[in-house]
């Protein structure tokens, strides 16, 4: 950096000397010539004067009249002498000081006699720089009687310039100063200082200190050096973390699992084989803003949870293509490596029309299937066209994957969720020796429920290609066994809680999907209070407030938003010393508002709100705050912090993660869940509040209970479910859910 530093500084200063030398010369000589003609002013005003009584007395031979006439005018200011000569340039009178320079007759006044006219210049007699002027004199008749010469010194036409050039030099030397001093600061500024932070940011991951990141502006500056320089220390944090993580489980006999952890068993477990992970939304997606290509990562708990899996085993997922500039960004094969900063896995892209997205995805998938299987008394609508473009996707996306795993031995597959339920048997029809899993994330009903469905059978065939299927409870897996006998020939075997038809065996396991908490969960960049977040919040929403409730869901008609917002008025009727007191803040995230149930139920949420607020809102309190928008993961978190109360009151839901998110945002082990016992989450967190969402009333008693709750109980309760979610964590539920698919037996 020093090197570089006087490399520039020299640059610089030799870059403004010579623009100042070259601005300065035309200064100088203007100077020089103004000085010239001054003194050629003097000498013709000088001469002219001589001249006239020079030749009056030349005229008249007076000799001695002329020599006083000289020598009179021989004392000015840089004079150095007057010779007055004949017209064959013998030398009549002149001043003693010249006679020393002149030792014949200058070349010049012998040129100005023969021509009779003035002639000057600039030049040397014996070394001393002079200018001379030489010009005949003339008798009453114009007759040439003679010439005069006057000599000046220019000796002090060269002082002065000198010292106008001394002057530049000193000016160059004060610019050059500043600049340098302005250059240092700058350096020091913009390029030392940021490199400096930079490097004793790196430097405290190395040694594994706590160390803050630089701020954004500084890594802006070093924009090429923090793209590579940035993931770098993601990585080596995340490296350090996960090996003292290891060491401290290590030390205490515990068994935390990490994306190290995970990454690593089941690298053991795969022996080899490649993973192919198929899923609806893709893990990263490609849009244009203005000109430029960005990369979004959608929050998702399966992104975090497979991410490291395919990392570490080099796999593949195959996902729909849905970003504007997803097309631009792939190969000739419809592939991309991911991720962007640092590539270790493959992403497949498949391509849908509007019409074959609009009939698999929005008609049977969330108008068919997902009413289907919520009990949230929206009835499922099933059309035939619905159904081939939804066999049609599905046999899309077995193209695409049969492709992917072209000479694998032994492909292991992972497929999520509804939107693939025939998937499964047309990858095992296909690739007999491919491991099959599906994981349905949302329930599953009883069989009278399910038998709505006209193409139940097809579905269950579908699934039951799969070596396993797996549900987020152990209720979920009793209800699709029910189905499967109720409506397929099939052998169920419900001491090992399997399926054997047409001679396959398929596995059906409970494996309750997680979030991520590590013992340093609160962001480390925003170690704000509890009271300082919630302030802050208040303060943002333009209201005033003591206590804060919070709801995040997609506004969806099985998340008992309505029901939520009506306990809220239960319990401020029942509880009216919290009015004015009590805000509860629901984040609904906009979903499918082209079904039009979905832009019913938006439009229901939206007066129910506005309802309760009329009723009871004054000043700046308002009971609700409906934020209708998308928001990020770290904008979530800082409410979660921020709520004394978190309300998950689904009507009915496969998990909810929601809820895990609660408690693994809340490290201070303050806040409290109210939690719907139509969660599959509720199945594990026993701590938390729990409440029949459809009772109103007692639901906002719930909300009274926790906020008069003894703090010792609320850390009681929230350390517990902590300690659960830590458990079994999301990484938990990955390496357990492909670790028993690995571990199967398939049938050669």
């Amino acid at each position: 950096m020093r090197i570089l530093s006087i490399r520039l500084i020299i640059a610089l200063i030799l870059g403004v000397t010579f623009v100042s030398l070259v601005s300065s010369w035309s200064d100088v000589q203007d100077e020089k010539n103004a000085l010239r003609r001054d003194l050629q002013y003097k000498a013709e005003t000088l001469g002219e004067s001589l001249a006239s009584s020079a030749e009056i007395y030349l005229s008249n031979g007076d000799t001695a009249r002329l020599e006083q006439q000289v020598q009179r005018f021989s004392h000015r200011d840089h004079l150095l002498g007057i010779g007055i000569y004949g017209t064959d340039g013998s030398t009549i009178v002149m001043t003693r000081e010249l006679g020393s320079l002149l030792s014949r007759t200058p070349d010049a006044l012998s040129e100005a006699l023969a021509q009779d006219r003035p002639e000057t210049r600039f030049t040397r007699l014996h070394f001393t720089r002079v200018y001379l002027l030489a010009a005949p004199l003339h008798s009453a008749s114009k007759d040439v009687i003679g010439g005069i010469v006057v000599v000046y010194d220019t000796g002090y036409i060269r002082s002065q310039i000198f010292g106008v050039w001394g002057r530049v030099f000193m000016r160059i030397a004060g610019q050059v100063l500043v600049i340098v001093a302005i250059t240092l600061l700058i350096l020091r500024w913009t390029l030392v200082g940021p490199i400096a932070r930079a490097a004793q940011w790196m430097k405290t991951l190395r040694t594994g200190k706590q160390g803050v990141q630089p701020p954004s502006k500084d890594l802006d500056f070093l924009l090429p050096l923090a793209k590579e320089m940035a993931p770098l220390a993601e990585s080596m944090q995340r490296a350090r973390e996960a090996a003292e993580t290891e060491a401290r489980l290590r030390n205490t006999n515990e068994s935390q699992w990490t994306a190290q952890r995970l990454a690593e068993h089941v690298r053991s477990k795969l022996e080899g084989s490649n993973l192919f992970v198929v899923s609806n939304r893709e893990p990263y997606i490609h849009n244009w803003q203005g000109n430029t290509i960005t990369v979004t990562v959608p929050a998702s708990g399966l992104v975090t949870a497979i991410e490291p899996i395919l990392c570490a085993c080099n796999g593949t997922w195959v996902a729909q293509g849905s970003g504007s500039a997803d097309a631009e960004t792939v190969d000739s094969h419809d592939r991309i490596q991911v991720p962007p900063d640092d590539p270790k896995y493959t992403l497949r892209r498949v391509w849908l029309s509007a019409a074959e997205e609009e009939g698999y995805y929005y008609g049977f998938a969330n108008e068919g299937l997902w009413p289907l299987c919520h009990m949230a008394h929206t009835r499922p609508t099933f059309r035939a066209s619905d159904w081939d473009f939804y066999n049609k996707v599905n046999e899309r996306f077995a193209d695409a994957l049969v492709e992917e795993m072209a000479g694998e031995e032994n492909p292991v597959v992972l497929i999520q969720d509804y939107h693939f339920a025939l998937l499964p048997r047309m990858i095992k029809d296909r690739v007999p020796h491919a491991r099959v899993a599906i994981f349905w994330h949302i329930p599953w009903p009883n069989p009278e429920a399910f038998s709505i469905c006209p193409w139940q059978r097809e579905l269950l065939d579908g699934l039951l290609g799969a070596d396993l299927i797996g549900f987020h409870v152990q209720a979920h897996c009793n209800n699709f066994l029910n189905t499967v006998d109720r409506v397929l020939e099939a052998r169920v075997d419900w001491e090992h809680f399997s399926v054997k038809r047409n001679d396959h065996l398929s596995l059906v396991l409970p494996f309750p999907i997680s979030v991520e908490l590590t013992e340093d969960v609160s962001d480390a960049p925003s170690l704000h209070s509890a009271e300082e977040e919630r302030s802050a919040i208040i303060s943002e929403l333009g209201i005033e407030a003591t206590f804060l409730g919070v709801g995040v869901d997609r506004v969806d008609y099985t998340k008992g938003i309505v029901e939520r917002f009506q306990a809220v008025e239960s319990f401020l009727e029942r509880h009216p010393r919290y009015q004015g007191k009590f805000t509860f803040i629901q984040i609904g995230a906009p979903t499918r508002s082209n079904i039009p149930r979905y832009a019913e139920f938006q439009r229901e949420v939206e007066f129910e709100a506005n309802r309760i607020n009329d009723r009871f809102k004054r000043g700046k309190w308002r009971p609700i705050v409906f934020l209708n928008r998308q928001h990020s993961h770290q904008e979530v978190r800082r409410y979660y912090r921020a709520a004394h109360v978190c309300m998950v009151t689904s009507l009915h839901d496969g998990m909810n993660l929601v809820a895990k998110e609660y408690i693994a945002a809340r490290s201070d082990e303050r806040g409290s869940l109210i939690l719907s016992r139509f969660t599959g989450a509720a199945r594990e967190l026993h701590d938390a509040i729990i409440v029949n969402p459809y009772d109103i009333q007692a639901t906002g008693q719930a909300i009274a209970r926790v906020l008069e709750m003894d703090v010792s109980e609320i850390v009681d309760r929230m350390q517990r479910m902590r300690r659960t979610v830590k458990e079994h964590n999301i990484y938990w539920w990955a390496g357990s859910l492909i670790g028993e698919l690995c571990g199967l037996r398939l049938k050669r």
